[in-house]
């Protein structure tokens, strides 16, 4: 089997026997990258240079570190030194950070190696990876899909088994949905687990870092690598429980999983209805006892969530004015011009829509009405999962309400567009947990299950998912190229 399909863990056990040389598996990866990205356009650009010149100096070094020499994907709104980073947007074109995110330093402490930067909607906002300013990145398992967004391309490269993980970001199900969307694993974690400093900010109170994987195991090794406060970030919290690989062949006798009868519910096609209930079903034979909860307010999450943070995107994103980095518009003759001029030029329709609603919804007069309404209905959202939780260990439903859709089908309907993070939304209000893995497919399109854990218990979420992933496991079924 080529090395393009082999898992971390595979690969570190084969340079920790000496059977591969870092510089090996890393000219391997780009070789796939430079044969097969031309079909998938995930990799918006690559550090071959650089990664060439690290993997060839671990070759002289004993292995240290749990991804000594393995190859990395990382999404373009993690900044990375001397690397460009452009948020997929004309206004961060030739933009090349001085230092390091958090958790690329991390990462680099572990001896990973960075092959390149992953494309995204332009700064993580849409759900398909059509709003990207360079390229359009397709589904690997059907090429007229959507692989997903924000983190389509980062979806995309590991199930195109380009590199083996990479990171997404997850505003409101970017990471979850293109998983979904890809057949590959995808973790939201708790909000404040993973620092967001390097993050280039979306909405502030929502943004969360996590990974992409082919499988459960890996997807957990990542997130321990990535996880812990940090003193750059105030909102990373002070939790010091990392290990979320020891507890996976737990078995799940006695677990009790709650299903929102709200995720199974009208909007959601058959297709993906069936796949879940069949996973749910797998659930039970495993051992967990199962029943029907409510998430009342969870029906008002999207019209509280664009509320939100667009509100926050449109603070967030005022730092981006044509005068101390990315996009400076030309022939402007006064500031407040060349502030008009380079806004209007340097960001697409999507994010121009985003900034629009946000500052309607914070401006005099109605922010009681929007911005403040959609704060306490936030609250009541945060509180039905809480009463879930008192009684329930998990909370289980699809990803989103039908598989990937065609490319082009929806970029012209935001309000289609906005629903399909109807199941995924929620989970980011509450600040939870929650992965999604493959379980099933329709028409070759893959469907994902969505594991909701309480705050923290990422654990807890990696072990349901394990053991459902070892009764289905869509990787091991397809090798898209």
């Amino acid at each position: 089997m080529s090395l393009r399909y082999e898992s971390i863990e595979s690969l570190s056990q084969m340079i920790q026997n000496k059977a591969l040389k870092p510089s090996e598996l890393i000219a391997d990866t780009f070789k796939n990258i430079e044969q097969d990205d031309a079909k998938i356009q995930s990799f918006l650009a690559l550090d071959k240079e650089q990664a060439m010149a690290k993997a060839a100096a671990l070759d002289n070094e004993t292995p240290s570190g749990r991804l000594f020499g393995i190859p990395m994907g990382i999404k373009d709104n993690i900044v990375t030194k001397n690397v460009e980073t452009t948020c997929a947007s004309k206004m961060l074109t030739g933009f090349t950070p001085v230092y390091d995110a958090t958790v690329m330093q991390k990462l680099n402490n572990e001896n990973g190696i960075l092959v390149g930067k992953l494309n995204m909607d332009e700064f993580a906002m849409g759900g398909s990876s059509e709003n990207s300013f360079y390229k359009k990145t397709v589904n690997p398992f059907d090429h007229t899909a959507v692989p997903g967004g924000s983190s389509g391309g980062s979806a995309a490269a590991v199930a195109a088994s380009l590199v083996p993980f990479a990171l997404g970001s997850d505003t409101g199900g970017s990471i979850r949905q293109p998983a979904s969307y890809c057949g590959v694993v995808g973790m939201k974690p708790t909000y404040g687990r993973v620092s967001r400093y390097g993050l280039v900010a979306f909405a502030s109170s929502l943004d969360q870092i996590g990974p992409i994987t082919r499988n459960v195991k890996d997807n957990a090794t990542v997130l321990e690598i990535i996880s812990g406060v940090d003193k750059m970030d105030s909102t990373s919290a002070p939790v010091d429980n990392v290990d979320f690989t020891s507890n996976l062949e737990k078995d799940l006798t006695g677990l009790r999983v709650a299903v929102p009868k709200e995720y199974l519910g009208e909007g959601v096609q058959a297709e993906v209805k069936a796949s879940v209930e069949a996973a749910i079903k797998e659930l039970s034979a495993l051992g967990a006892v199962v029943e029907e909860v409510s998430l009342p307010n969870s029906k008002y999450g999207v019209a509280t969530y664009y509320i939100l943070a667009s509100s926050e995107a449109s603070a967030n994103l005022a730092r981006f004015d044509g005068i101390r980095y990315g996009y400076q518009a030309e022939g402007a003759t006064n500031l407040e011009e060349l502030y008009k001029k380079t806004r209007q030029e340097g960001f697409g329709d999507e994010v121009k829509r985003r900034i629009m609603l946000g500052t309607y919804a914070l401006s005099s007069g109605y922010y009681d009405a929007y911005y403040k309404k959609a704060q306490k209905v936030r609250t009541l959202i945060k509180q039905d999962f809480e009463k879930v939780f008192a009684d329930y260990d998990i909370i289980v439903g699809p990803v989103a309400p039908t598989p990937a859709f065609n490319i082009g089908e929806q970029i012209n309907d935001p309000l289609t567009m906005y629903a399909n993070d109807i199941l995924t939304i929620p989970v980011n209000l509450a600040g939870l947990p929650s992965i999604s893995v493959p379980c099933g497919e329709h028409n070759g399109r893959p469907i994902g299950l969505q594991i909701i854990g309480k705050p923290f218990d990422e654990q807890k979420v990696y072990n349901v998912a394990y053991q459902y992933e070892q009764k289905f496991n869509l990787t091991d079924r397809y090798q898209t190229l």
